[in-house]
């Protein structure tokens, strides 16, 4: 399948999926005349690969884990390894804005009983 296509597929932008590959988050084959070809089994990579970095995952470390990913099976205790430790990191996060809607949540409540008071 062409960028355009896998693009669609994939939920993603041309140019993100260019940058991946110039990021080296992505291997692509080229035809023979060096246009890009993507395979059905990359969609979901790719997805995976937009998640990890919509969760805060950096770049180095999407790097990393798909240059294991690409190594094959032999990678996979390794992965794991990574994928726990990100997953420490989004429930840090997640604890965080747990707080910070708490304390939005409380001066909205403040302002509201305040403007109550008021009338």
């Amino acid at each position: 399948m062409r960028i355009g296509e896998m693009a669609k597929a994939a939920d993603i932008s041309e140019y993100t999926l260019r940058y991946y590959e110039k990021k080296g988050l992505i291997r692509v084959k080229r035809d023979h005349v060096g246009r890009r070809c993507y395979e059905e089994s990359d969609i979901e990579w790719i997805k995976f690969i937009k998640r990890l970095k919509d969760t805060g995952m950096l770049l180095k470390d999407i790097r990393e884990y798909s240059r294991l990913r690409y190594e094959g099976d032999a990678t996979m205790s390794k992965r794991l390894q990574m994928l726990e430790k990100h997953r420490e990191y989004v429930l840090e996060q997640q604890r965080k804005w747990a707080e910070y809607l708490g304390n939005l949540d409380d001066k909205i409540a403040f302002y509201r009983h305040s403007i109550d008071d008021l009338d």
